[in-house]
């Protein structure tokens, strides 16, 4: 099985329903590969340790064309393999929950953007983290929203 790190597979970290739906090819090239696997040891192993137990990786790499497919944001940094999106839901991951996770990510961890990724006033349905490899890191929190059909992202202290 080949590992992105010590918590993350290849291929949970490059898996797409839509992709495959799609028949579209989902590669990471070695830039992208190289910063996923900084994505999985300094940001999931980390959480994953934190938790104790089996996490979800709802979506970690997409190619342009899949982010395109998917109606993703285009400076996405999912297509650099800077961003994962965690949920902790799937597993029932240890009673921590998606809440518990996001302050552990926000207290703990260097990252770029950290987004409660829509949910409710007590629980994101999942934790959207990035992080960059030459630490210029915008500690960025946001919580995401949707207004009619678009989805739109508040500072994460207004959004309640």
């Amino acid at each position: 099985m080949v590992k992105i790190s010590r918590y993350v597979t290849y291929k949970e970290a490059v898996k797409s329903q839509q992709a495959e739906r799609l028949g579209i090819d989902n590669t990471p090239n070695e830039e992208q590969l190289k910063n996923m696997r900084f994505i999985g040891e300094n940001i999931f192993d980390k959480v994953r340790l934190f938790v104790g137990g089996i996490l979800f990786v709802s979506s970690f790499f997409r190619c342009r064309l899949l982010n395109m497919a998917i109606g993703g944001s285009k400076s996405s940094q999912h297509c650099e393999g800077l961003a994962i999106d965690i949920d902790a839901d799937v597993y029932q991951s240890n009673g921590k929950t998606n809440k518990d996770i996001f302050f552990f990510i926000l207290r703990n961890l260097e990252f770029d953007q950290l987004i409660w990724e829509f949910g409710d006033n007590n629980q994101p349905a999942w934790v959207h983290v990035s992080a960059r490899p030459d630490g210029r890191n915008r500690k960025q929190v946001l919580r995401a929203k949707r207004v009619g059909m678009r989805t739109v992202y508040v500072p994460f202290e207004q959004a309640a």
